[in-house]
């Protein structure tokens, strides 16, 4: 259960390129999942706590006690943690932590420099503290929650509220941005999409036996729930047979396993489809580089983590054409799909795996992480917009 603790502790962190850039900064950061919760978001924001704190930072990251075995506090990897009630994992509960952190965030926002909050539902406490105090809030548009309540006109108020009461909002993808903008036509809202640790997901010794001569290797690193569209992977899997032997791992757990597992039965493909539950962070990179490519059949998704991690690890990535993969993966690093479409699912999977350029579309992959998607580029960014906040409201930290 420490694998997500031990695997993020790198002394080496960054290099040159992430030692202190001014004086430090308190920043105080709120996000309703945090690990040892596990998903692409936790992943996200462990990732950039502890970045900004390796550069020096002061970081305390206000979060749900959504599992009774986390501490109420605790340091992780220099980053400070507080967790508050959470009654359970559905809106009611959503709703009642993020009121009831509201007092809790205020006794931390004093002395804060920059407030941060990750996602649009952990905004209110933020927005009330910045009030009190003056402190710059900055918010990090991330998940597909925002995509689907933008829709609905009963939401639209709330979610203009809180995207104007930001000083600066960073959205994962373009599309989240156009959709921000969309509510609140204003300057400060930037696309930043989110980052792979470079120096962890990086292309090591695969951690699985090769398969059998002639068998062709996936993996699919995903939640097993309703939007990421895995019961459409697994009816490629008969389609996809027809003229390949194949193996398809599946990395992840999720209240949809049991009916998956049984899904996969019912098609004739139980000895081809292996699910290996939740897996270590620590673990993913051996695993990921385990198989010829990655599958990502999403249905709906803002951004997506798993395909950074699955391209830093050198590993070519099959992705839905949905939200904002389409700005992370084209035909030089793997190749999209139409989403529910197990067919076109099949068809381009197969001719992914038939280049005979694979491992070359695997190492452009790296290469486009490190330039475009790295942590330390995350880190640095994240750094200049407080910075620059900060110096606006002449509080002299610039």
């Amino acid at each position: 259960m420490l694998g997500w603790i031990g695997c993020t502790t790198l002394v080496r962190r960054f290099g040159a390129n992430n030692r202190r850039r001014g004086p430090s900064l308190n920043v105080l950061q709120q996000c309703i999942y945090f690990p040892p919760e596990f998903g692409g978001l936790e992943s996200y924001v462990l990732d950039l706590c502890r970045g900004l704190g390796q550069a020096g930072h002061r970081v305390t990251m206000l979060t749900s006690r959504s599992m009774r075995s986390a501490p109420r506090h605790e340091t992780v990897d220099g980053v400070r943690v507080v967790r508050t009630w959470f009654p359970g994992k559905h809106a009611a509960g959503w709703a009642t932590h993020v009121a009831w952190s509201a007092p809790t965030h205020g006794r931390l926002a004093r002395g804060a420099d920059v407030l941060h909050a990750q996602t649009f539902a952990t905004a209110p406490p933020a927005i009330l503290s910045r009030r009190r105090f003056g402190a710059p809030l900055v918010l990090t548009l991330h998940t597909s929650h925002f995509q689907r309540l933008h829709r609905k006109p009963a939401w639209r108020p709330f979610l203009r509220w809180v995207v104007a009461s930001a000083d600066w909002v960073f959205t994962a993808s373009e599309q989240l941005r156009d959709m921000a903008l969309d509510l609140v036509d204003r300057p400060r809202v930037e696309a930043v999409t989110n980052a792979a640790d470079t120096d962890v997901f990086r292309p090591v010794p695969p951690a699985l036996p090769p398969p059998p001569d002639g068998v062709r290797r996936v993996i699919a690193p995903v939640r097993l729930f309703p939007p990421k569209g895995v019961e459409h992977l697994l009816d490629a899997v008969p389609l996809l047979r027809r003229d390949l032997d194949l193996e398809v791992l599946i990395v992840g757990d999720g209240p949809d396993r049991a009916a998956l597992e049984a899904r996969a039965r019912s098609l004739g493909v139980g000895g081809s489809v292996r699910f290996l539950g939740r897996q270590p962070r620590a673990a993913m990179p051996g695993l990921l580089c385990s198989a010829e490519a990655a599958v990502l059949p999403s249905l709906m998704e803002a951004t997506s983590i798993a395909a950074l991690e699955a391209m830093s690890c050198g590993v070519p990535v099959a992705a839905s054409r949905v939200g904002g993969l389409p700005e992370l993966i084209d035909e030089d690093v793997g190749t999209l799909f139409t989403p529910a479409d197990p067919r076109d699912l099949a068809a381009r999977l197969a001719a992914l795996l038939a280049r005979p350029d694979l491992a070359e579309a695997g190492a452009r992959a790296r290469a486009r992480v490190v330039e475009r998607w790295s942590l330390a580029r995350l880190v640095r960014r994240h750094e200049e917009v407080y910075r620059q906040l900060l110096a606006e409201r002449g509080k002299g930290r610039a």
